[in-house]
């Protein structure tokens, strides 16, 4: 098992955070290969490998001739056929990660959220709002709603900046799977402000409800990413040969 990472996947994450950063602006060409090798004391072989790697990553394009330029495509994506950690993702994906907790506390559960858990309307769930940034850039605000037997906003604030996954795991309600629902919306004044973009700039919303293995919905999540950031994306299968 290798503890330690690859030189090329080390170059490849430190070029990431340098375009997340803004230090290599989108659209602006990359330096020329021995620039790279000087700066990061690599061979062209390693430094080959990790651009190659943010060419698959869709952060930066070839141009043949010319030279290898950021793109405008988002530095992080989001396959939603598959439920994880978003804390744990943006961890294992060289992207500086930051999360922010702009509060935690008990709120009454209006109609959708008592629903969504199987609460009675009124009674008491822990309200959870975060923000987490990629490179120090707002990427995701979220408003996690879990039923107050399972957490305390104020014993658990700390567990809050991690991973909610892992935390319900720990209290014996791993979560087996969700059902998410996706629409595109536009900022108003309020996530305007919350993930530093203009009023009107799109964005994807995302709600979801996570269910453990005994068949209890614990989480109920509203999600607001901005697309150049983050990127939300869905495998499909199919439909295979026809018959005509």
């Amino acid at each position: 098992m290798r503890t330690r990472p690859l030189l090329a996947d080390v170059v490849r994450a430190e070029l990431r955070n340098a375009i997340m950063s803004g230090e290599f602006p989108l659209g602006s060409k990359l330096p020329n290969e021995e620039q790279l090798r000087e700066r990061f004391s690599v061979s062209r072989v390693t430094l080959r490998e990790a651009v190659r790697g943010l060419i698959e990553d869709g952060m930066v394009v070839r141009q043949h001739g010319s030279g290898t330029y950021v793109t405008h495509r988002p530095a992080l994506r989001n396959f939603l056929d598959t439920n994880f950690s978003y804390t744990e993702y943006l961890e294992s994906s060289g992207v500086r990660a930051s999360k922010h907790i702009l509060s935690a506390r008990v709120v009454p559960a209006d109609d959708e959220t008592a629903r969504a858990l199987r609460v009675e309307v009124e009674s008491g769930v822990v309200e959870i709002r975060r923000v987490r940034t990629a490179a120090s850039r707002p990427a995701i605000y979220s408003e996690d709603y879990i039923p107050a037997d399972i957490v305390d906003p104020k014993a658990d604030r700390n567990a809050f900046r991690g991973s909610l996954y892992r935390l319900l795991a720990e209290r014996a309600h791993a979560v087996d799977h969700g059902e998410a629902i996706l629409v595109p919306v536009v900022a108003d004044r309020k996530l305007a402000r919350v993930l530093d973009v203009a009023v009107g700039t799109p964005l994807q919303h995302l709600e979801q409800v996570d269910v453990d293995a005994q068949g209890r919905p614990v989480m109920r999540s509203m999600e607001w990413h901005v697309p150049s950031v983050v990127e939300l994306r869905v495998y499909r299968r199919g439909p295979g040969p026809s018959v005509s």
